[in-house]
């Protein structure tokens, strides 16, 4: 049933994988709430303007990124969440990248889950 209410690229993909690789960003992200950690929250990423949650500071990077319309769609966190660095250069995010193209199908299908 819960399946059936979501977009066709997040039912593609397996939801509760994406949950587990989120593990690897949870350290920094949440996810499931509006708290901000070490990075800003995550819950409502798909589709949001970056550089624009309520209460973090954002590199003057990812804030310029927003400003030139850059959303954090499917394309553009795959490009991310593969390379952070590559995509929006002297962001603040010390994390690598996901290298695996499934994680990184999973992880967004688990975001998009959480964006609702």
């Amino acid at each position: 049933m819960v399946l059936a209410c979501l977009p066709p690229v997040a039912r593609a993909q397996d939801i509760e994988a994406g949950k587990t690789v989120f593990k690897k960003c949870a350290a920094c992200h949440s996810a499931d709430t509006d708290a901000n950690k070490v990075g800003p929250t995550l819950k409502g990423v798909v589709g949001r303007t970056p550089g624009t949650v309520p209460g973090y500071s954002y590199s003057k990077a990812m804030k310029d990124a927003g400003a030139a319309g850059l959303v954090w769609d499917e394309p553009n966190l795959m490009a991310y969440l593969a390379n952070p660095k590559a995509k929006v250069p002297a962001n603040r995010m010390g994390f690598p990248g996901l290298k695996n193209p499934e994680d990184l199908k999973n992880v967004i299908a688990y975001l998009r889950s959480v964006s609702g």
